[in-house]
């Protein structure tokens, strides 16, 4: 209990000045765009910071993919600067400044510094609106986590913690700023953002912060569809899905976020293809390669639609039409936690629908098949299903074949699959063709009437 106490007491927020130079950053390390913007309100007469995970990760020997600026200037103000910025958000007003480079366009994303006066907040204690403005210090306080309340100066080469951010970085520990249950009740999102930091790197959950997660997970049915589809996405492409997927089960967030987890982890069989398909993203993420959110949810929910369309063949239902009615149910009952877009759930659909077709190995079928605009995404579906034991490797090998041979070889190959029995409905489209040639029987001739 004394430790505890004293524990406390050493950790009292105060303000601590670290120089950079000392944790091995440099300002060529940062953003251009971000320098710019600092530099730039700066010379306007307002304080501005790198701030959050860019500077947590630098401290961590990582190269950091997003830069945020903390600045004392007010969204119009930052606007009055940087003309061709835009001033986005409504719970809590920011600024997108744009930049162009040879890679397109990058956005560094600009905030105000928020006050420590109370928001308005809903029944359970959720912040509505954040539109307070305060000081750096207060601002301090208002952040989440203690690794993420860092602020860098790049031209005084000076980090500002209030919270011991650089401490807990070294301790590789996550804590929360503040009371975690109340911290929880204002944005239920933390919980989700605690555990995906924590599998991203490596971090351990401090104690008070992990203990009031379990049984505050209900807060997330107060977070709208959309925001959670975008704290979900942040989960898949966090580099870590499968610890970030696990860890979702651990502290029971799942359940409010994506509940058929439960499912597809209780099974060997969904549970290998899940992961599999998992670290084939995290190494393409780590590859630098891009990656299809369509694709993803593709492998997600692929077991329960195939459940529902076997389901429906079982019970008479026409192959194709039974999977899209099975598409659509799961869809329908995902979407009401999720609300996945149109431009990723038409993707992840398309890809559904071609994986039959991959069976047809028969006539002009197959050379339709290669022309598909998804034709390569669903090809790399049929590749992970192959892997994890869920259809015949040498249908995927076929394929793999088939896409890299010219028209005579490709004829080779329909020839050979259909001498193997394995061309799909081909006896059945024999069948068909023989019983619209075959002639009618004769009818015999009626016995003549005794007179």
């Amino acid at each position: 209990m004394i430790r505890k106490l004293i524990g406390k007491v050493l950790r009292r927020p105060g303000k601590r000045i670290l120089h950079a130079k000392h944790y091995g950053i440099r300002r060529d390390q940062l953003h251009s765009g971000a320098l710019k913007v600092c530099d730039r309100l700066q010379d306007a007469g307002y304080e501005a910071y790198i701030v959050g995970g860019a500077v947590r990760d630098l401290l961590l020997g990582k190269s950091p993919k997003d830069f945020d600026v903390a600045t004392s200037a007010t969204p119009e103000q930052v606007r009055h600067v940087f003309h061709r910025s835009r001033i986005i958000g409504r719970r809590f007003r920011i600024v997108h400044v744009p930049f162009y480079d040879r890679g397109g366009e990058e956005i560094i994303e600009v905030t105000t510094f928020r006050g420590s006066a109370d928001s308005p907040t809903d029944a359970s204690g959720r912040i509505i609106r954040d539109n307070v403005y305060g000081t750096l210090e207060e601002d301090a306080s208002r952040r989440d986590f203690t690794v993420n309340a860092l602020y860098y100066d790049p031209n005084s080469d000076e980090i500002i913690d209030f919270h011991h951010g650089a401490e807990d970085l070294e301790k590789l520990q996550l804590v929360m700023i503040g009371d975690p249950v109340k911290r929880y009740h204002e944005d239920p999102v933390r919980m989700l953002r605690a555990t995906r930091l924590s599998a991203k790197l490596g971090l351990q959950i401090a104690a008070d912060t992990a203990k009031p997660i379990k049984e505050h997970a209900a807060l997330l049915e107060n977070i709208p569809s959309a925001r959670l589809f975008d704290e979900m996405m942040k989960l898949l492409l966090s580099g870590k899905a499968w610890d970030c997927l696990q860890a979702l089960r651990v502290y029971g967030l799942h359940r409010p976020l994506f509940p058929l987890l439960d499912k597809l982890m209780s099974q060997k069989e969904t549970t290998t293809f899940l992961k599999q398909a998992l670290l084939n993203t995290d190494q393409r993420l780590a590859d630098d390669k891009p990656v299809s959110a369509g694709f993803l949810f593709a492998a997600l929910l692929w077991h329960e639609v195939e459940a529902v369309w076997q389901k429906k063949i079982a019970a008479g239902e026409h192959k194709v039409p039974a999977l899209v009615e099975a598409m659509n149910e799961v869809e329908a009952k995902v979407t009401k936690r999720l609300a996945i877009p149109n431009r990723y759930s038409a993707a992840m659909k398309e890809i559904w629908l071609l994986q039959p077709r991959f069976e047809l190995r028969a006539g002009q079928k197959p050379f339709r098949l290669i022309e598909q605009p998804r034709f390569r995404a669903a090809y790399d579906f049929l590749l992970l299903r192959a892997e994890c034991g869920l259809v015949e490797k040498e249908l995927a090998d076929w394929w793999t074949q088939f896409q890299a041979s010219d028209d005579s070889t490709r004829e080779v190959l329909i020839s050979e699959a259909i001498a193997a029995g394995k061309g799909g409905e081909v006896e059945k489209a024999k069948r068909r063709k023989r019983s619209r040639t075959r002639k009618p029987a004769t009818a015999k001739p009626a016995a003549a009437k005794s007179e």
